[in-house]
């Protein structure tokens, strides 16, 4: 069947059972914890009493609107925080992220990262790129950040004396465009106790990115202050159109809120227009396809360390986001991947991407995302700087089954160029 409608090489369908079934007991763990996280919204919404009128959108200041308030108080129970900040005006995680960390520092303070250097678009946003854009470096924030280890670990030893006196301990949980493991709840509470160690007051922010309902527990449950991430990733679900969050300490969400809008207005502000019933349906939907999106990026990185690659992290790994990396090691495969992803994709199939200057990105990308949402990462896209070590990263899946597809059509595309042998090939 998969020959016929999809027009896969036999050879590569027959490779994909093989790939399949090695896959299995992986899926049953990601389908265990899918279950319990959909207990866990599940009990968010009858908690907090939602209602048909609450996906009643608003205009103009948006006074009163109930929804809003309600999709905050879901998020808060869900993530397990004082209060949220779900908002469809985020225009991305980095634009949520620039808000918690303008709303929290001061000139004088100092925020450091104890994560290595922060995901290509935060450079400019701290002041490591550009001058005089309004960063936080142009408002006086000092900014220094905590190496990885050689071994892409995070140097837990270091952190003690690099936090005494900072404002902001920075941590990002996913992998973003380097070769780490991303950080599993459990080890981000390792390093939220060392800072704790000797900077027991310092605001601990995690870029939640890509991790949202992949554990059973979020990072503030280990101590975390604040918690960001994008709609248009795992929360979602594939079904907001945009915005983000930022979840955490009743009090320093109310900061956040002043930044996001005006100060003395924070939350009590801002329309939703007809988004409520996309951000509620999406959060609902969330863990199943959270787990889609895992289930597709299990079986790809199986299929890639079988052939020979080197895949980040392994397909049996605990996970704790949604991101796979296979170093594919010359840009000709990272191209054909890339347009093959596009070629399984329900959006713009026909579409060929480049590479080309994406803003906010110091090298060239090329990214594959037929989507229904433009730039959703939750759903199946796969993107990657042209540069060494040609990696390509990889997320995203609504449904597993489309996801294995998508999957595949990479690894055909790579197969037509030349680029890529099968096990059975002479």
């Amino acid at each position: 069947m998969l020959t016929e409608q999809m027009n896969f090489s036999p050879r590569l369908t027959a490779f994909a059972k093989e790939v399949e079934r090695d896959c299995k007991p992986v899926f049953e763990r990601i389908d265990e914890i899918c279950e319990y996280n959909e207990a866990r919204v599940l009990s968010a919404f009858m908690e907090c009493g939602v209602s048909e009128t609450h996906f009643i959108g608003s205009t103009g200041y948006g006074y009163g609107d109930r929804g809003r308030d309600v999709l905050d108080e879901v998020y808060a129970k869900v993530m397990g925080t004082e209060d949220a900040l779900v908002r469809h005006n985020f225009v991305s995680g980095t634009h949520a992220l620039s808000v918690a960390l303008f709303g929290v520092l001061r000139t004088g303070d100092t925020m450091v990262s104890l994560t290595g250097t922060p995901y290509d678009t935060m450079e400019e946003v701290i002041g490591l790129r550009g001058e005089g854009n309004g960063s936080l470096k142009d408002f006086g924030v000092l900014y220094r950040q905590v190496d990885l280890l050689e071994n892409g670990a995070v140097d837990l030893a270091a952190i003690p004396e690099a936090v005494k006196g900072c404002k902001v301990a920075y941590i990002q949980r996913s992998r973003g465009y380097s070769l780490r493991e991303s950080l599993t709840v459990s080890e981000i509470g390792q390093i939220i106790r060392a800072v704790r160690s000797t900077n027991p007051q310092a605001v601990v922010v995690v870029d939640n990115c890509y991790g949202e309902l992949v554990e059973k527990q979020e990072p503030s449950a280990v101590g975390a202050d604040l918690m960001v991430g994008s709609l248009i990733k795992n929360p979602g679900g594939g079904i907001a159109q945009t915005g983000g969050y930022i979840a955490g300490k009743a009090k320093l969400v109310e900061l956040c809120s002043y930044r996001l809008t005006a100060v003395g207005m924070g939350k009590e502000v801002g329309c939703t227009l007809d988004q409520s019933r996309g951000m509620f349906m999406g959060l609902f939907f969330a863990p199943g396809v959270v787990a889609s999106a895992l289930k597709t990026s299990v079986f790809a990185l199986r299929m890639f360390e079988k052939l020979g690659y080197e895949v980040f992290p392994r397909y049996d790994a605990q996970r704790t986001d949604i991101i796979a990396a296979i170093k594919l090691g010359e840009p000709e495969s990272l191209v054909a991947f890339c347009q093959g992803i596009q070629k399984g994709s329900p959006v713009d199939s026909f579409v060929s991407p480049e590479p080309w200057d994406m803003p906010g990105y110091e090298s060239q990308v090329i990214m594959a995302a037929g989507a229904f949402t433009m730039g959703a990462s939750i759903e199946l896209s796969a993107d990657a700087p042209l540069r060494e070590p040609y990696a390509v990263w990889l997320q995203g899946g609504l449904t597993y089954y489309t996801g294995k597809f998508g999957i595949l059509m990479a690894a055909q595309s790579m197969l037509e160029k030349g680029l890529l042998q099968l096990p059975s090939e002479e």
